[in-house]
């Protein structure tokens, strides 16, 4: 497999520390707000990276933070300014900080479901790990690569050779542009701060250098040290966290020893909407639950947001959604079709017939992710492959192995079925032989069948869940189910 690293500005084979193990490293949300539709790209970015991998038997470690502390609104510098994207939140809303924290962090949980992503395997908390974040400033200021100054403690970007090694930012170049505030306990104006303080923030820890909270970018270090160690694999993010929060990760985490702390970072490019960056003055801006509201299901923004090429900025909109609903709608219509064939006995030539298709189009669905994760030409192995089977499968052997298949690849691209989750009741048993997560496939497909204009078969799926015990009802927001 060759990723396109953004550290060495090239495609390179990915070769992990440990033979058949990764770790892998994704920046957040900030429990702010609704994560929008270009978090969520990102998101999805590392949810497929980790499956495909999975797919080609690593064994991978998931680790993604949430940010609850720290992230001020002026970001786009390295010493971020401004206020407390969590405090602001707080004060505009009239509430506490941690309301804000669980409301969104609850809804970040919620909407990632919908769209399918597997649970990482821990969720650190920013505020849960300060003590993490003051041993590692600690150990910064041992090393001579920080500094004290009126109790806050920054980081000497000069005392770092490779600042600048990912955004190939220099630093006479951000000098020259800089929007840095005076501050006159800097030794450099770059110099970006580990620890504040700031008698005014609502949310404050005891540290050696007196009450304060920690600075963003020390956050992701720290936590990632803990769970993952002092070097792993994969770091990934979107576009937009490569300066600064990446490049002062990388200050911070390589600067003792020289090596760089997260050997490939990956960086979903920017989503762009109808053209134009999205902004909510443009009118542009859709948060997942946004799509939701218009008729769209989380597995067809899902199918969306995953189907271009993550190392381009893509263009999201409504016609996109509206392919994305037909091309699953296939899938779903051909696994359904593949299910109601026959039994027959010619089964054993079709069913070799199919295999030799799967082994053709799993080649080259290997061929596309192992080419920087090209899911688009991924989509296309898979819609060749039904078209294909289409041809070949009279019989209910034969269909039942073109399902394997479809299955299997759905493993990687997660447009089918939902993912079971440890944090999730949806695959508690509701009804006999059938769980929550059972019930939504089969209302899929029902939807697919009505799309299609096939009503004998919704009809069917409607009265076998009526024969369990689950009763249906479409409305304007889509159909709902209750065990009766």
């Amino acid at each position: 497999m060759r990723l396109y690293n953004t550290l060495t500005k090239r495609k390179e084979e990915f070769v992990p520390l440990k033979p058949g193990h990764v770790g892998m490293y994704n920046c957040g949300p900030t429990v702010y707000s609704f994560a929008h539709i270009g978090n969520f790209a990102s998101f999805l970015m590392g949810d497929v990276l980790r499956r495909y991998l999975e797919y080609s038997g690593y064994s991978v470690k998931q680790i993604m933070n949430i940010t609850d502390v720290g992230h001020l609104t002026e970001d786009d510098v390295a010493d971020a300014q401004g206020e407390d994207k969590m405090a602001k939140a707080a004060r505009e809303r009239q509430l506490t900080i941690e309301d804000i924290a669980q409301e969104y962090e609850t809804a970040f949980h919620e909407d990632r479901r919908r769209l399918n992503c597997l649970d990482a395997h821990e969720y650190p908390r920013a505020t849960e790990h300060v003590k993490e974040m003051i041993e590692m400033i600690v150990d910064l200021l041992d090393l001579g690569l920080a500094y004290i100054a009126e109790d806050q403690v920054y980081f000497e970007i000069e005392k770092f050779a490779d600042y600048g090694i990912l955004s190939g930012n220099t630093t006479e170049q951000l000098m020259a542009g800089a929007r840095v505030a005076a501050d006159p306990n800097k030794r450099n104006p770059l110099d970006f701060t580990l620890w504040k303080k700031d008698p005014d923030h609502l949310m404050k820890w005891p540290s050696p250098w007196g009450e304060g909270f920690p600075g963003w970018h020390i956050e992701c270090s720290a936590m990632s040290r803990k769970y993952l160690g002092e070097q792993f694999d994969i770091h990934t993010g979107g576009e937009d966290n490569i300066f600064p929060h990446h490049e002062c990760e990388i200050a911070q985490s390589s600067g003792g020893d020289g090596k760089v702390f997260a050997r490939y970072w990956v960086h979903r490019r920017h989503i762009m909407v109808d053209g134009k960056k999205m902004s909510k003055s443009a009118g542009n801006f859709y948060t997942v639950r946004d799509l939701l509201k218009q008729g769209y299901d989380g597995l067809e923004i899902r199918y969306a947001l995953i189907s271009t090429y993550y190392g381009a900025n893509s263009n999201f909109t409504v016609e996109g959604l509206k392919s994305a609903r037909k091309n699953l709608a296939y899938l779903r219509e051909f696994r359904a079709r593949q299910q109601s064939l026959p039994e027959g006995h010619s089964g054993a030539s079709e069913v070799g017939a199919v295999d030799s298709l799967a082994e053709e189009k799993d080649a080259a669905f290997r061929v596309a992710l192992d080419d920087d994760l090209n899911t688009s030409a991924a989509f296309a192995a898979v819609r060749d492959f039904c078209r294909e089977a289409y041809k070949i499968c009279t019989t209910r052997a034969a269909g039942e192995r073109a399902i394997s298949q479809l299955i299997a690849w759905d493993s990687v691209l997660g447009v089918l079925d939902p993912v079971r989750s440890q944090e999730s009741n949806v695959f508690e048993e509701v009804a006999p032989g059938l769980t929550a997560a059972d019930i939504e496939v089969l209302l899929e497909e029902r939807k697919a069948a009505r799309e299609r204009k096939d009503y004998a078969a919704s009809d069917r799926i409607r009265d076998a869940l009526h024969e369990k015990g689950i009763a249906i009802k479409d409305g304007p927001d889509g159909t709902r189910w209750q065990v009766v």
